[in-house]
């Protein structure tokens, strides 16, 4: 049965391989128009089900006509799949976006944003009136200072302080449609510095515009920044930095990590993995750098926060998320972690801890045994991370996965094999042409 299995994906991968550019971009788009109509017809969430019946025609469309291109064997297919490419974010962020922001101007109480739209704006809100984000915290077998008029977990702030800036705009005006929607100044920052990393990443164009699919274009990316997308400027600063260490560059890659690791506790893993692999023209480490950039930004706009509360601090930014609050989240899905804490909840105090020294020991053995890290090798630990990390926390979403599918794109697309940097290896892990 295993041999059939293997058999069966590597005729698979074969298939895949042996498409053209425009046709393997017909597949993806044609699989995110089926998975944007089950949407449409199965989501209960008012924000999900309106992008999916939205985008389900470009995407449709952009199946349709990236077939046909394929077949003239046009000699600037390049082109085509960028043309194509923009189209579609065209029909799956811009519009959809557009018109989510406005009927979510007309109607609030129609949940056209996910949960975590709201919690950022009246947490900008907030901060720019002098105040603390962190509110609510849990102490004693209840939650203190729950804010009025919300649900328990939308009362929680659980991101670092920085996240408050793509509230601001809201704040100030106090509306939340064109531009000063959450969403849309979230877009913006992703679109600017996945732009910029695209740019600088030493990478073939083929494999620039598949990072560029699957961070924007498919639902991947396109879900996300639509409806809530608090992670996307996450992984498009994550991105930059894997282009600025590629270049050596690591001034912009501490500033990079730096600025994400003070948004959200999801670009810890990547801002701790990249000392390890930062390095000077010269091939010297250059950790230092990197190190003082994120703490230097870190330390600035996270430690007045945590001096003033720290007790809320943790509460929102480490025990809400893990599932330590007792909150009830809808973001906790049914991936191993929630369903054993289900089952027995003391679990949730042992589980993440217990994994964690299980597989750095496990991380410290191989990073020993492969010294130096290459960059590619760095991403393939980092996807593997948030993997597990997903699976044992106790009120993880499933949407995170889109930080394993995205970690390990960039391993592949940084593949150091053909490099000539006297510091590169052939990666221990690799995948086939995506």
């Amino acid at each position: 049965m295993l041999r059939q299995l293997e058999a069966s994906w590597s005729n698979s991968v074969q298939r895949w391989k042996s498409l053209a550019g425009l046709e393997s971009d017909a597949v993806l788009y044609g699989i995110s128009g089926v998975f944007a109509l089950v949407l449409g017809m199965t989501s209960t969430q008012v924000a999900q089900w309106h992008w999916g019946y939205l985008t389900a025609v470009p995407y449709g469309a952009m199946t349709v006509a990236a077939i046909v291109f394929s077949r003239i064997r046009w000699r600037r297919a390049m082109v085509v799949r960028i043309a194509l490419l923009i189209i579609v974010i065209l029909g799956a962020i811009v519009i959809p976006l557009g018109l989510e922001a406005r009927w979510r101007a007309e109607d609030p109480s129609q949940g056209y944003a996910q949960p975590e739209v709201s919690v950022i704006e009246r947490s900008a809100t907030w901060v720019s009136h002098g105040k603390d984000p962190y509110r609510s915290y849990y102490t004693d077998g209840r939650v203190v200072d729950e804010v009025p008029g919300v649900p328990a977990y939308e009362s929680f702030f659980p991101y670092f302080p920085l996240m408050s800036i793509f509230g601001l705009p809201s704040a100030e005006t106090h509306e939340t449609h064109g531009l000063s929607d959450a969403r849309i100044v979230m877009s913006l920052m992703t679109l600017l510095a996945s732009g910029a990393a695209l740019l600088m990443l030493r990478a073939s164009g083929k494999k620039k515009i598949r990072i560029a699919q699957v961070l924007l274009a498919l639902p991947t990316g396109a879900l996300f920044l639509s409806t809530g997308g608090d992670d996307m400027p996450i992984l498009a600063l994550m991105l930059l930095s894997v282009a600025a260490l590629q270049r050596r560059a690591n001034t912009t890659a501490g500033i990079s990590l730096g600025i994400a690791a003070a948004m959200k506790l999801t670009a810890w893993p990547l801002a701790l993995g990249a000392l390890l692999v930062a390095r000077d023209n010269k091939n010297r480490p250059a950790w230092l750098r990197v190190a003082l950039w994120v703490a230097g930004i870190v330390t600035v706009t996270v430690l007045p926060f945590v001096f003033k509360a720290p007790w809320a601090f943790v509460s929102n930014v480490f025990a809400f998320p893990l599932g330590l609050a007792h909150v009830a989240s809808p973001a906790a899905s049914d991936l191993p972690g929630h369903v054993l804490t289900t089952w027995l909840p003391v679990l949730g105090h042992f589980l993440a801890p217990v994994t964690f020294l299980i597989g750095g020991y496990f991380l410290t053995k191989y990073a020993r045994r492969h010294w130096p890290l290459s960059l590619s090798q760095l991403l393939w630990i980092m996807a593997w991370v948030f993997l597990t990390m997903m699976c044992v926390a106790s009120a993880t979403r499933i949407g995170y996965v889109i930080y394993p599918i995205n970690l390990a794109l960039w391993a592949w697309a940084c593949d150091e094999r053909h490099s000539t940097q006297p510091y590169a290896e052939v990666s221990a892990q690799s995948v086939s042409e995506f």
